[in-house]
């Protein structure tokens, strides 16, 4: 009925004459409207487009800025030290070099306390020949250790190729050309040669000094590698290996054949530590596609770096799950892992990659967990050792721990895109044990006067 009389009406108006567009009324209707929406996307989307990338831009920083201010709030009430201030407020740019061989969650503190005290950190890494020269044969290589600086979420910038020995000629052309201010390293001596390394810094008034992260040193890394045994994994060995090492033969000659070489880490982890390593982190939003990776993440390595930001890319937010030291020990055997789960948090948590962990992560992926996480999706490398899998674990993708996953169609396995692994590290101080033997009693000689001198000093002025 209302079709009928909407007709009616348009009769009446047109004089009893239905009037319908031609042809090439259509035709001109179209080109006129894809005109218009192609002279509106000239003049007007790009600026739109643009003002979109502005403000994801303004976003981005303004998200660091926070990550910054939280940090600095951290560091004040932490009491670790003072912020060197510029009468100018402009930014502080802050030097800092070493070996970095080995990485470790030391080695990142160093650079947030480094960075704490200004607001931009540039990290020169030694070159192979200098530190040879210096002090023998690095265990990883130059771009070993710099993908794993790169990787360090404290770091602004690295300078690759240093000298291990900081001369006035390259100080002088470090501060002009990346605007230094000062130069920072630990409260421990560098001496070579009989000579302090940062002797040109100190001349200059430039040189300031952080404390060393205690209870965590390459030294005391390599050493648990040369002995290959943990005290705090005895008692969680599986049975069989159990009896093979504590079982006692008639004539006693079993009980003094093996003998404990491992040594429990002496790092106290604080939840104070935890948070400072944690500044910035935010849940992610409703919009976000979330990944999640897991694993052991032992002897935290450059390929560990490689993998995890390979995985960054598939997604807006990684959290990486760290398997318990228990399942890791029953997986892998009583000597693994070389490292505490706590250590593994620190230095998984240092990797600027990652949004966020999960500490001591399931073994099995279930519904509950990837609802709770809001998991997107779930991804693995195609190296089932890349990222601390289990020996034990051969059908890694196929087995109950991704099951769900796999079922719901969230699993996804990406070529890896490193060959390094732990093994790697293994093999290199295992082919050379009788150097680093040598170089690590050495070492841990020096580091323990050091400490020993550092609180004889403390004791005396209480």
């Amino acid at each position: 009925q209302v079709r009928t009389d909407y007709w009616t009406m348009v009769r009446k108006i047109a004089g009893g004459v239905v009037v319908l567009p031609t042809a090439d009324e259509c035709y001109l209707t179209i080109v006129a409207t894809l005109l218009t929406l192609v002279f509106y996307y000239i003049f007007f989307g790009k600026k739109h487009s643009n003002k979109r990338k502005t403000l994801a831009e303004d976003l981005r920083l303004a998200k660091l800025k926070v990550s910054y201010l939280q940090e600095k709030l951290l560091v004040a009430t932490s009491g670790e030290g003072k912020e060197i201030k510029s009468e100018d407020s402009r930014e502080i740019r802050i030097f800092m070099d070493g070996a970095f061989d080995m990485m470790h969650y030391g080695h990142m503190n160093a650079f947030r306390l480094a960075r704490s005290l200004g607001t931009h950190l540039v990290v020169g890494i030694n070159s192979d020949v200098s530190i040879t020269q210096c002090k023998g044969a690095p265990l990883m290589n130059d771009q070993e250790r710099l993908t794993m600086v790169e990787g360090c979420k404290f770091v602004d910038e690295v300078l690759p190729g240093c000298p291990y020995v900081l001369n006035k000629d390259y100080l002088d052309y470090v501060i002009k050309k990346h605007r230094i201010d000062y130069v920072i390293h630990g409260d421990d001596p560098c001496i070579v040669d009989g000579k302090d390394v940062y002797a040109a810094a100190k001349e200059a008034g430039m040189f300031r000094s952080i404390p060393r992260t205690e209870g965590v040193s390459t030294t005391d890394i390599v050493g648990r590698m040369l002995m290959m045994t943990k005290e705090h994994h005895m008692n969680s060995m599986n049975d069989d290996v159990g009896k093979s090492f504590n079982e006692d033969e008639s004539d006693g000659s079993n009980k003094n054949d093996y003998v404990i070489l491992g040594s429990q880490s002496k790092f106290l982890t604080t939840s104070r530590m935890l948070r400072l390593f944690s500044a910035g982190h935010t849940a992610p939003t409703k919009d976000m596609k979330v990944i999640y990776m897991d694993g052991a993440w032992d002897m935290f390595h450059c390929g560990h770096v490689a993998v995890l930001k390979e995985a960054k890319k598939r997604g807006d937010y990684l959290i990486v799950g760290i398997h318990g030291d228990t399942l890791v020990n029953q997986k892998c055997g009583c000597n693994m892992p070389l490292m505490n789960l706590h250590e593994r948090v620190l230095s998984v948590l240092g990797c600027k990659y990652v949004d966020d962990v999960l500490i001591d992560a399931p073994f099995a992926i279930t519904p509950e967990m990837i609802d709770s996480l809001h998991i997107t999706e779930v991804v693995h490398g195609s190296s089932s050792f890349e990222h601390g899998n289990f020996k034990n674990d051969p059908e890694f993708l196929s087995g109950g721990r991704y099951e769900y996953p796999r079922k719901m169609g969230m699993m996804k396995v990406f070529p890896s895109p490193s060959k390094f692994t732990a093994k790697n590290i293994f093999d290199r101080i295992h082919t050379n044990q009788a150097v680093y033997q040598a170089k690590f009693e050495r070492k841990a000689k020096l580091e323990q006067e050091f400490y020993d001198e550092k609180y004889s000093r403390d004791k005396q002025a209480q």
